[in-house]
């Protein structure tokens, strides 16, 4: 029996922490695995993986031959996550490293819908350049989108979006109410901090959903959580194991929390012309 999309404004949320072997197969095989349990386990309405989940994350190491890993959403990866979501009647956010052309790569996260369709993408706006080597593997993004699903209204950022304050206050101001965040990303000591700064300077549900474990030389950071509006932890995972947690959500809260904490009220858009100025036209500071 298809389960359908609660009509009211409370929702239940699951996240999914996994790690990513080599064979795209068995990865794609243990995403199924995991939403198959979450269903049986936690009746969600809407699900999250991780970024990248089908494949290791290869953009560690500069070669091109991992250009291979990139996939259409018509893909096999897709497919299979579109059939799930049918097969369950949930909604369903699945990030890979997406063909969208010859030559043309993103880090993309696709919205599917309780019949299988592809609602929606968002597509990294910030592909990291530290430590990894992602801008060398797929371009960049350039929009905020706010998805509506049931009487949500879902934004999407992905990993390093995070760690710039203003992909969040975007989605917000493009009328988000939770933002689900796909991570693949290492242990940081300052990590619950800035998600539960996101979620309360925006009065929003801030969801990231990690990676966790050993791929290659990099070991991923786990601590999927739900944070609320008001900045509270609702679920957490650990910083080693995969796991699957879930929380009821409830638009309501992002109605209290704006009004106990009006960020949104007292902002000075007027005052804030150097964030979009060019850089090479901020004055310098001699």
């Amino acid at each position: 029996m298809v389960k359908t999309m609660t009509t009211d404004d409370r929702i239940k949320l699951t996240l999914i922490q996994m790690n990513s072997a080599l064979s795209r197969d068995e990865n794609v095989a243990r995403a199924c695995a995991f939403v198959d349990r979450a269903v049986a386990e936690e009746h969600p309405d809407m699900v999250v993986l991780p970024e990248f989940f089908n494949s290791p994350y290869v953009f560690q190491y500069r070669d091109y031959k991992h250009i291979d890993w990139a996939e259409p959403d018509s893909g096999r990866t897709i497919t299979r996550m579109r059939e799930k979501a049918r097969e369950h009647g949930i909604h369903l956010i699945a990030t890979i490293y997406e063909e969208d052309g010859a030559g043309v790569y993103y880090d993309t996260a696709m919205v599917i819908a309780p019949d299988g369709r592809i609602v929606g993408k968002y597509r990294k706006v910030q592909p990291a350049a530290v430590q990894s080597l992602e801008k060398i593997y797929f371009r960049y993004g350039s929009h905020f989108p706010v998805f509506k699903i049931g009487p949500w209204r879902v934004g999407l950022n992905i990993c390093y979006d995070t760690f710039f304050p203003e992909s969040a206050r975007c989605s917000t101001l493009n009328g988000a109410e939770l933002i689900l965040v796909p991570f693949a990303a290492p242990g940081r000591h300052f990590w619950k901090d800035v998600m539960v700064t996101r979620a309360m300077e925006n009065g929003v549900y801030f969801a990231p959903c990690n990676k966790v474990g050993q791929e290659g030389e990099w070991v991923f950071g786990g601590r999927s959580m739900i944070v609320s509006p008001s900045g509270e932890i609702q679920a957490e995972a650990s910083d080693s194991e995969e796991a699957v947690i879930s929380a009821v959500i409830e638009r309501d809260q992002v109605f209290q929390a704006r009004r106990s904490h009006p960020m949104l009220r007292d902002r000075r858009p007027d005052l804030y012309t150097p964030i979009c100025t060019a850089t090479e036209d901020i004055p310098r500071v001699d």
